[in-house]
């Protein structure tokens, strides 16, 4: 249960907001006097053990890993060990001899396109095969595409068998069959990859995972045909071991045409395998890569090396994204794969000093929030799921005045991203995302980032918030030497021991976390503003503060309208006052939506809410400017599966189309009340939302302070009446 609230606006607007959310929040207002006083939370393990919406469900990650034991030892061919004089990190990776290798300026591009969805509902997979036959004809370009994961192609491909194409010269042949499997598995990537270099080898070969993805824990290529299944970042390792193994070649480039891969821990993996790597921290279109643009590249420069052709697919990638009025979110970016050693050195060292300085509580608050500000990707809220993707420049930056060595792991990530692009919405992300746990979503999610983990120093940072969630005791219990020997070399046993990260399931939410603590209680002061002070126990412990809304509609029933940034915040002092001006987004025809916060930046706040359109669930993101007071809406986004598999496309909205909007909704002694539904609106030309006073009624109003550590302290509530001519009462 998230109640976060992000500081980036601070001084400009004299408030704070957190991307992160309370999520369901009201599942704890087991009962409340008209004052809104909150006691009783049994009820919240039952409705977080029955959740639908996947936010708390543990995930199970098969490791099918069979190398060493400990940390990111288990990753093939590669070997960690941390120097005990100083702690830094020590890199060795196998070297195979690689085979010879015709020098006749020829490419072929391997694709594993597992359909999915994405296919089946869309026909994108047919729309880049059509990209494929339209690019340039030339001897030396070719695309060899092994098609699969979908229940149904739009064109003439089975979808009970694996099917491997080879399109070349406006022609597409089919050049070989094998019984279907799921594409989400070591062996079905392993095989088409081995049969492809031995077959279709050329002196330039590159690889492209095409579908879903999500991010680091999850992985890519979300097979429909077998519940979803999906590549683990172990699985793919495995897979390009036995190539190399196998074949002795290295990919010119290996890349991902799907949401959110183009984190330091895939390329920590990818480093042994391939010269350069292609990826996305964003969401990535529907449209995905322009499959025309890059085989006309090629037949024009077949000569290109991987960096030149990334760059290329980089801008024809952007190039699309603008066409298609989808840019704001785009990323892409090319890393140096012969550069990551050095920044994961720099990194650990940095990481080490984060650590050592974050043993005082104060520094390590500080940390946290500034972490938790960050540019994130992949929703990360209550509506939208949580992908716990972050960018890593922006972790450096904002731990930069607690821990030595943050201009080293900048440098070090400005040499390995060489090239990249990005839309407006994340104009300056780093090009490299990672793993930092904004809404931990079970223990099998740490034990995979215990296997991917680049750093010792900052899987013990990760890893004592944990326990510090747990014991409520962050610094007496937490006992970092399981993850070095006597030697002070990381062996890391326990960080591949799935038993070890079990002790996070003990963990549970109270919404009265013992580590908030009050100089001044929450209260109703003299001047009828609600507000409270932090004592520096709950200053030290406190990462952000929101403010939750709830609206009375009868029938012993209390919807969740959602959260406002209409609070005055002064960190320096510890104290928060409400500064709520009944102001909320609505739909032309009046109805409030339920408004939770995806981003925020200094000119606008992007919103989303979780709707019906048409008839289907899914989440609309609008964008409110803060100098013009303009609401634009960006579309509807069906945000992260309980699989961790994150939609592509940001569907636009249509003349004609049919939004209803949904809220989470409970009674008077906390009941879960399932969703409850407004009336259905249907768009009639240009949708046009409204940022004005809400609804005449009767609402509840409440602080949700988070603490560093996951848990949270939720404030009794108030009473307030909104009257027709739009004046606030606060009961």
């Amino acid at each position: 249960m998230m109640c976060n609230i992000n500081k980036a606006l601070n001084e400009k607007m004299g408030f704070i907001m957190k991307k992160r959310i309370l999520a369901l929040a009201m599942a704890c207002v087991l009962s409340f006097s008209l004052c809104g006083c909150l006691d009783d939370l049994d009820e919240y393990d039952e409705y977080v053990e029955d959740s639908e919406d996947g936010e708390y469900e543990d995930k199970d990650y098969e490791d099918t890993s069979s190398a060493g034991q400990g940390g990111a030892s288990i990753i093939k061919g590669l070997s960690m060990s941390v120097n005990d004089s100083d702690g830094q990190l020590v890199i060795t990776r196998e070297n195979v001899a690689e085979a010879e290798k015709p020098d006749d300026n020829t490419w072929t591009i391997f694709v594993y396109l597992c359909g999915t969805d994405l296919e089946s509902d869309d026909g994108c997979g047919t729309g880049d095969f059509d990209e494929m036959l339209a690019a340039a004809s030339s001897e030396n370009v070719r695309f060899v595409v092994q098609t699969g994961g979908t229940n149904e192609w739009n064109m003439d491909v089975d979808s009970e068998k694996f099917q491997r194409f080879v399109v070349q010269n406006g022609d597409m042949e089919l050049v070989d069959e094998q019984p279907l499997a799921g594409m989400g598995t070591t062996d079905s990537l392993s095989s088409f990859i081995s049969w492809g270099v031995e077959n279709y080898g050329s002196e330039h070969i590159g690889l492209v995972l095409w579908n879903h993805g999500g991010g680091s824990i999850t992985g890519v290529c979300f097979d429909e045909m077998y519940d979803n299944d999906s590549l683990d970042l172990t699985e793919v390792d495995n897979a390009l071991y036995n190539n190399l193994q196998a074949n002795g070649r290295k990919f010119d480039f290996i890349g991902f045409d799907a949401c959110l891969m183009g984190t330091v821990e895939m390329a920590n993996i990818l480093a042994s395998y391939a010269d350069y790597m292609y990826g996305s921290e964003e969401m990535e279109p529907g449209g995905g890569w322009n499959y025309t643009s890059i085989g006309d590249f090629l037949a024009e420069n077949s000569d290109a090396n991987g960096e030149e052709l990334g760059k290329a697919v980089c801008d024809s990638y952007l190039q699309t994204c603008i066409e298609q009025d989808d840019s704001d979110i785009a990323t892409l970016s090319v890393i140096d794969l012969s550069k990551v050693d050095n920044l994961l050195v720099s990194f650990n060292t940095f990481a080490k000093n984060m650590y050592d300085s974050s043993q005082d509580e104060a520094t390590r608050a500080e940390i946290v929030r500034g972490i938790e500000e960050v540019d994130n990707f992949g929703g990360n809220n209550k509506s939208e799921g949580y992908t716990n993707m972050v960018d890593m420049g922006g972790i450096v930056s904002s731990a930069a005045s607690y821990a030595d060595g943050a201009e080293a792991v900048t440098k070090a990530i400005d040499d390995a991203v060489i090239y990249s692009v990005s839309g407006s919405t994340h104009e300056g992300a780093s090009g490299l995302s990672m793993y930092y746990p904004l809404a931990i979503q079970g223990s099998n999610e740490l034990a995979m980032f215990g296997k991917i983990s680049i750093s010792p120093y900052y899987l013990s940072f990760v890893d004592r918030q944990g326990h510090g969630a747990v014991t409520s005791q962050a610094e007496e219990e937490y006992d970092d030497e399981s993850w070095f020997d006597d030697e002070g070399e990381w062996c890391g046993a326990e960080s591949s021991d799935d038993e070890y990260w079990s002790y996070i399931d003990e963990y549970e939410q109270t919404g009265e976390s013992s580590y908030i603590t009050f100089e001044q209680e929450p209260d109703i002061n003299d001047e009828g503003v609600f507000c409270f002070k932090l004592d520096d126990n709950g200053y030290n412990n406190a990462s952000s503060v929101s403010a939750l809304v709830y609206e009375d509609v009868g029938d012993d029933t209390y919807i969740e309208m959602g959260e406002t940034i209409d609070i005055d915040a002064d960190w320096d002092t510890g104290e928060f006052r409400d500064a709520f001006d009944g102001y909320w987004l609505s739909l032309p025809d009046g109805q409030n939506l339920a408004m939770y916060i995806a981003e925020i930046t200094d000119d606008y706040l992007v919103y989303t809410s979780p709707i019906l359109l048409n008839g289907e669930e899914t989440n609309l993101r609008m964008k409110r400017d803060f100098d013009s007071g303009e609401v634009t809406v960006e579309g509807a986004w069906a945000g992260i599966s309980d699989d961790g598999c994150a939609s592509r496309d940001i569907v636009k909205i249509q003349d004609g189309d049919k939004i209803t909007p949904v809220f989470y909704s409970y009674t008077m002694d906390g009941e879960d009340a399932g969703a409850y539904e407004g009336d259905e609106f249907t768009v009639s030309g240009d949708i046009e939302i409204t940022y004005d006073v809400m609804f005449a009624g009767d609402y509840l109003y409440g602080f949700c302070i988070d603490d560093i550590y996951g848990d949270y302290y939720m404030t009794d509530f108030v009473g307030f009446n909104i009257s027709e001519d739009g004046e606030i009462t606060f009961n």
